[in-house]
């Protein structure tokens, strides 16, 4: 077992906070979970298994559960992060106070702060302090194929030596991990990432065909790259696991909260009545009026993310948005 964190507490009790739980406890860590809810913490301790997020799959024995915020923090020697996006800073106001000096903060969160545009880590050191130890961990993660134990991989960044314990941390031979020191680009890429899943899963719920699930990917990457550019990402990071890596898993993956919830609006759902049916946050909703917020602001052109905000907020037809993205003016790629 890794030597540097002994302790790790779980900040979030979803699917990703379970899949966190079951690699670390499988990696010999001693792993506590702490929910906001605390009778459904109480239920997924009862039943060893998180039945509303991750049915199916069984929680290590050795998981430990912990309402009280002091016992749950006051021990670790790193904290996961794996709070919907939204929620992240009340839950770390309430949590700051029996966070441990100098424990880092791994965020497994993938989203943009409406009323602030900030960034899950930003967030995090909003509310921490701008000297808190933050990092992240991303990429292609469907949480159920992980609970599996089919091969997955993801991306650490973060500061440079921080972002390699986190490596050691979480790597094992079902689960490799890559470094990165591109923080921006990979929270970038995560956020962004649901908006265009979204619009994958319309056409999906349309039958619009695998040449146009093609081209929205694709198109839909030049609008990460282009926003990621003007917030200062690195280039290489749009290529990689954060990047495309997530991109395709989120807009093929039937699991997909984001693409199911997309699918069902193109089927004819509401989107209000979309996101009921659909289990769980659905983080590229919200984050869709973040991305347009920030993309104005750094005056970026991101026709995809527009019709997807239009066809959410605006009651704009799913017909009418992909009439609109076909007929815009012709340009070179």
């Amino acid at each position: 077992m890794p030597h540097m964190f002994g302790n790790v507490t779980i900040v979030g009790d979803g699917a990703m906070g379970s899949v966190c739980a079951m690699l670390l406890c499988a990696k010999g860590f001693r792993v506590t979970m702490w929910g906001y809810d605390v009778d459904q913490l109480a239920e997924i301790a009862l039943r060893r298994q998180n039945v509303r997020f991750l049915p199916g799959h069984d929680l290590p024995d050795k998981l430990n559960f912990e309402a009280d915020d002091r016992q749950a923090c006051e021990h670790a020697d790193a904290v996961i992060s794996a709070v919907p996006c939204q929620y992240m800073r009340d839950v770390w106001r309430r949590l700051k106070p029996h966070l441990p000096a100098g424990a880092p903060v791994v965020s497994v969160t993938k989203g943009i702060e409406q009323d602030t545009l900030l960034r899950p880590t930003q967030i995090l050191a909003d509310v921490l302090g701008r000297r808190a130890r933050c990092a992240v961990l991303s990429g292609p993660t469907i949480a159920e194929e992980i609970a599996r134990g089919l091969p997955a991989t993801a991306t650490a960044a973060g500061a440079p030596a921080l972002a390699r314990q986190i490596q050691q941390m979480f790597n094992s031979d079902r689960f490799r991990v890559y470094t990165n020191t591109d923080l921006v680009g990979v929270e970038l890429c995560g956020a962004v990432k649901n908006v265009i899943a979204i619009a994958a899963g319309i056409l999906d719920g349309i039958g619009a065909g695998d040449n146009a699930k093609a081209a929205l990917l694709t198109r839909g990457l030049a609008e990460i790259r282009r926003l990621g550019m003007a917030v200062g990402a690195r280039d290489k990071t749009f290529a990689g696991l954060s990047g495309l890596g997530d991109l395709v898993t989120t807009c093929i993956s039937p699991l997909g909260r984001n693409r199911t919830f997309g699918e069902r609006v193109g089927r004819g759902m509401t989107p209000k009545d979309a996101l009921a049916a659909t289990p769980g946050v659905v983080e590229g909703v919200p984050t869709c009026r973040g991305v347009l917020e920030l993309a104005r602001k750094h005056e970026v052109e991101m026709p995809i993310a527009e019709a997807v905000h239009s066809v959410i907020f605006g009651h704009k037809s799913v017909r009418d948005a992909i009439h609109d993205l076909m007929v815009r003016r012709l340009k070179a790629e």
